[in-house]
């Protein structure tokens, strides 16, 4: 598996060998070790994932006051823009983002550490997503910033489409206002 750390170094893009012929393909889809010396320390995940959207559903930018997760997230249906925003303070790449493109083609994972905001777009007609966290889902810690935030300026590779969006996802706070990461 080929790791590579993005423009944020601790967002880490995993790319699978894959065999493949006429019969179809095999791939090791984790590996402990492996993600763990790419990822600089052990992780240890408590919780997955599944959720299914369809075209230009826009969810996030999630995460965790409290009981921060890390994601290791992927599809294995259709396509995404995936997003990590740094939301540590004493960050140098505070209030950054990278993006990438994950889908069941090219079959990427995308690390996206804890003190991260996440989010993703659904770019095919539909699209399965899957994820492992670092910690377990906590309702009343979870808080959510605006997709559209004119401080963070994501461009989410949707044009002039107007996204999906939940209650809750519609209502995210600015990056301006929101509760961060020391």
């Amino acid at each position: 598996m080929n790791a590579t750390h993005l423009a944020i170094p601790e967002v880490v893009l995993f790319e699978p060998k894959v065999f493949g012929d006429d019969r179809g393909f095999f791939f090791e889809s984790f590996n402990q070790a492996q993600f763990d010396a790419a990822v600089g320390r052990p992780v240890t995940f408590v919780q997955d994932n599944h959720s299914r959207s369809v075209k230009h559903v826009l969810r996030g930018l999630h995460y965790q006051i409290q009981q921060p997760q890390g994601k290791l997230v992927r599809v294995v249906s259709g396509s995404v823009f995936d997003v990590a925003v740094d939301l540590r303070q004493s960050s140098p790449t505070f209030g950054k983002w990278v993006g990438e493109v994950l889908s069941a083609e090219n079959k990427r994972q995308l690390w996206v550490p804890e003190g991260f905001g996440h989010g993703f777009v659904v770019l095919s007609d539909t699209a399965e997503f899957l994820y492992k966290t670092t910690d377990y889902w906590a309702p009343a810690h979870e808080r959510c910033i605006a997709w559209n935030d004119p401080t963070l300026q994501i461009d989410w590779t949707i044009g002039d489409a107007v996204p999906s969006l939940s209650a809750k996802d519609a209502q995210g706070s600015l990056f301006a206002q929101a509760q961060v990461f020391a």
